[in-house]
């Protein structure tokens, strides 16, 4: 009765050290989707400033396409 045992406590171990491999693998997606979150808000404040600055350049040299009469 000791052989069947020690081939489920084999699998148990196998399977235990995948499942710790895949928490690790968690872990390290978990800190880069962070890293990727953190730089793309930096991307999107980038582009939010140069959208304010292409408005300003619009308006200063007159290109902007408004209706008549309507001033910003």
């Amino acid at each position: 009765m000791s052989e069947p045992e020690s081939l489920v406590l084999r699998y148990l171990r196998q399977i235990d050290q995948k499942v710790d491999r895949l928490v690790e693998d968690m872990r390290d997606m978990k800190v880069r989707m962070s890293s990727m979150e953190q730089n793309m808000t930096v991307v999107q404040r980038r582009l939010d400033r140069f959208d304010d600055r292409f408005d300003r350049i619009e308006r200063r040299l007159e290109l902007q396409n408004t209706p008549p009469g309507v001033r910003e």
